[in-house]
C-alpha cells in the first residue's frame, strides 16, 4: 500500500489520485490518463468513450470474466 503508481493506479487509499500520469498530473477522464502511458506510435490513441474491449476479440468474454474474478475475489477485497 502506498508504494505504487502507474496504470495500476496509487493503492494509497486516495481515489482522487488513481488517474496519477507519468508527469504527476491527475487526469479526470480513463482515456486521458490511459493514453498518458501510450508509447508513441506503438497503438492509437483512445478516444472520449470507454471502448468494449471484447468487441474486438470475440469469445474472449469468458476468458476475461474468469481473469476478473480472481481480482473481485477474497484475495483483493
Amino acid at each position: 500500500s502506498g508504494q505504487v503508481r502507474g496504470l495500476c493506479g496509487t493503492f494509497n487509499g486516495d481515489q482522487r489520485d488513481e488517474f496519477t500520469t507519468p508527469e504527476g498530473d491527475v487526469e479526470p477522464g480513463v482515456a486521458a490518463f490511459a493514453n498518458a502511458f501510450r508509447a508513441a506510435g506503438a497503438c492509437p490513441a483512445l478516444g472520449p468513450g470507454i471502448p468494449d474491449p471484447c468487441a474486438g476479440f470475440p469469445g474472449s468474454r469468458e476468458r476475461a470474466e474468469a481473469a476478473c474474478a480472481v481480482l473481485m475475489g477474497p484475495a483483493f477485497q
